[in-house]
């Protein structure tokens, strides 16, 4: 049993911050105090937890069991220290959350805007990539997620569900021809998200039968959701993309929708986040503000301003 139970949250300091000299500013220790803290630890332990190098340190195996458990000590003061302050009406710390592109360009800046308004002593600090990331192990509060969820260790809390149309630039249209069916889209340039389980060029479609798939083809693909919509603006082809990236250039008439009573592609987005029985209240509270804001008719949300022209502008948010 170790003799003194802070050296949990010593360790767990001195991983998040990278060196002995950030740790002991974090925690009011000299640097000669922590490294032989971490010493006497390894020494009561009868295991190396970290290797220590000029430039960095390195968690060994046992370093890595030590520090999950130690996160969880750290998680476990900072809840508590949350539930007292919020008697006081008052909320601090961080929040780290990972957010697809799409997601982080648009709508959720503005809702976390608000959010740090009602509670400016929270940190949020949001990381955009199309990557699945390992919320536990990179050390994540909570991630913005769309589609199937299929890891059932992760408390996922549905947002909003998003309903994706196709669309192109007026000139587009008028050049190579308004689409009446789908399979008219085989004579027109489909440009691909490749972000996405069911493939780049793969279209959903409902008819009469049920749903379907229609490959199509095109001469530009691309990961990014905002490039997308940048070459339909500048009438490239035609996009089959989630209505929130477009939603103000289809009322605007940059852009046209085509086939809306044929589109067969609805996805969820979804707030998630690891399994623990003690959940920070600033946390819940984060995702209870998204899922108000994205619920809230469109009228409700702050407005982008882009001049009118046909010509595709950098988001704002």
């Amino acid at each position: 049993m170790l003799k003194h139970s802070d050296d949990f949250l010593i360790f767990y300091h001195l991983i998040e911050q990278g060196s002995f000299s950030k740790a002991a500013e974090q925690v009011g220790l000299t640097k000669s105090v922590i490294s032989k803290r971490i010493t006497r630890l390894e020494q009561e332990l009868g295991v190396q937890l970290i290797y220590r190098t000029t430039r960095k340190l390195a968690l060994s195996e046992a370093g890595e069991v030590f520090y999950k458990h130690a996160r969880e000590v750290a998680n476990s003061v900072n809840n508590a220290m949350e539930e007292l302050q919020g008697l006081n009406d008052s909320l601090s710390g961080s929040i780290k959350i990972t957010v697809p592109t799409i997601s982080g360009e648009l709508v959720l800046p503005q809702a976390i805007a608000e959010f740090s308004k009602a509670y400016p002593k929270v940190h949020v600090h949001m990381d955009l990539e199309n990557r699945f990331v390992d919320l536990i192990e990179e050390g994540y509060d909570m991630a913005i997620r769309t589609g199937v969820l299929p890891d059932s260790s992760y408390i996922a809390r549905r947002l909003v569900d998003v309903h994706w149309v196709i669309c192109a630039a007026p000139e587009y249209l008028e050049e190579q021809g308004l689409p009446r069916s789908p399979q008219d889209l085989l004579k027109h340039n489909c440009l691909g998200y490749s972000f996405q389980e069911t493939g780049a060029y793969e279209w959903l479609f409902k008819g009469e039968q049920g749903s379907y798939t229609l490959n199509v083809a095109g001469n530009f693909c691309t990961n990014n959701a905002s490039a997308l919509r940048k070459a339909a603006l500048y009438g490239q082809g035609l996009v089959y993309v989630p209505k929130i990236l477009v939603a103000e250039d289809l009322a605007a008439g940059r852009l046209i929708e085509v086939l809306n009573d044929q589109v067969g592609k609805s996805l969820g987005i979804y707030a998630v986040y690891p399994y623990t029985k003690h959940v920070p209240r600033k946390t819940k509270l984060l995702i209870e503000h998204i899922h108000k804001y994205y619920n809230l008719p469109e009228e409700h949300h702050p407005q982008e301003h882009r001049p009118q022209e046909h010509q595709p502008q950098e988001p704002t948010a």
